[in-house]
């Protein structure tokens, strides 16, 4: 196989230089408008010093991904579709945040209104899949390589695509608890799926898109590693929770969230423990929820837990990298 690296390395030095920039113009712009974080009374102690800090920092990296996405859809039109479900589930999340600081509240969006919200956007992205491409429903299998794709029904794969993309916007925006954590998980997730990508000419917009994302996300943790001077904030988590499932469902490997994204998938799962065993035992499993607050209480520090947390996404992107069966 032939790897043709195309414009992968050129946009993400553009993107990790651009955010850079957005960053420093930013940030004292956020400042000035008081859109500090409003920080949980139900979290860490430790964490009330984070009050104040801007938010909304999601947009260092979707800024220039906006940019270079435009630029680049005269060479790969198909980048756009990846561009608006970024945009989409980001401008969910700009919502969220934008009504947290105007009220200077902790609480954004009802829940409902934030899930029917999420909802639309992937009900309509799951019929784009399924009706308007040639990916159909069909996904690949473990193993068998990307030659023997399975079909699936589309009245049960619209209705899991639209699970994994609710699932996903939820996982990323729970990681999204400490310094540089959800950025880091999320950098080596994209960059593992721009070298996946690689395998497949057909998935050149995807990678370089990939590409777009991961340089921004580490211009990005400049600002947000420990001690963070900026949050990305709902707009942000939430943009990259669709922006990484979309990948995984127009390569036809929506189950590879699963592995590589298996930080995404504890973090949630620690909250659904932690929920079902207070109300039917009032008894916790875990310090705190999620579980990125269960190892801080047990005397982590927040550079130990997102080190820890990284290396795990690592291991497990190699893991799944071999699993796919395709490379």
């Amino acid at each position: 196989m032939k790897l043709t690296f195309s414009l992968q390395v050129p946009v993400f030095l553009f993107s990790f230089i651009a955010a850079i920039v957005t960053g420093l113009v930013l940030i004292p712009i956020l400042r000035k408008l008081k859109a500090g974080q409003t920080v949980r009374d139900d979290g860490p102690a430790s964490h009330l010093s984070k009050t104040g800090i801007p938010t909304i920092g999601g947009l260092i990296f979707l800024l220039p991904m906006f940019f270079l996405c435009i630029i680049l859809a005269f060479k790969y039109p198909l980048i756009i579709v990846l561009m608006l479900v970024t945009a989409a589930f980001g401008a969910v999340g700009f919502i969220d945040d934008y009504i947290k600081v105007k009220r200077k509240s902790k609480d954004g969006l009802r829940p409902k209104q934030k899930f029917l919200a999420l909802l639309v956007i992937s009900v309509l992205f799951a019929f784009y899949v399924v009706f308007l491409t040639n990916i159909g429903s069909e996904m690949i299998v473990p193993f068998l390589g990307a030659g023997k794709p399975v079909h699936v029904s589309p009245f049960l794969y619209i209705p899991f695509i639209v699970f994994v993309l609710l699932s996903m916007t939820n996982g990323v925006n729970l990681t999204d608890g400490l310094d540089g954590l959800a950025a880091s998980v999320t950098l080596i997730f994209t960059v593992f799926i721009a070298i996946v990508a690689l395998s497949n000419a057909e998935w050149e917009y995807i990678r370089i898109f990939a590409s777009i994302l991961a340089g921004g996300l580490l211009g990005f943790l400049l600002f947000n590693m420990y001690p963070a001077k900026v949050f990305m904030g709902d707009t942000g988590s939430i943009a990259l929770g669709g922006a990484i499932t979309a990948f995984a469902i127009l390569m036809q490997i929506p189950w590879i969230v699963a592995i590589a994204g298996i930080i995404y998938v504890v973090e949630t799962l620690s909250v659904m423990i932690q929920v079902i065993s207070y109300k039917t035992r009032r008894k916790r499993v875990f310090r705190m929820a999620p579980l990125h607050h269960h190892f801080e209480l047990a005397g982590w520090s927040e550079k130990k837990v997102v080190a820890v947390f990284s290396i795990i996404t690592l291991i497990f992107c190699i893991i799944g990298y071999f699993t796919i069966g395709i490379i």
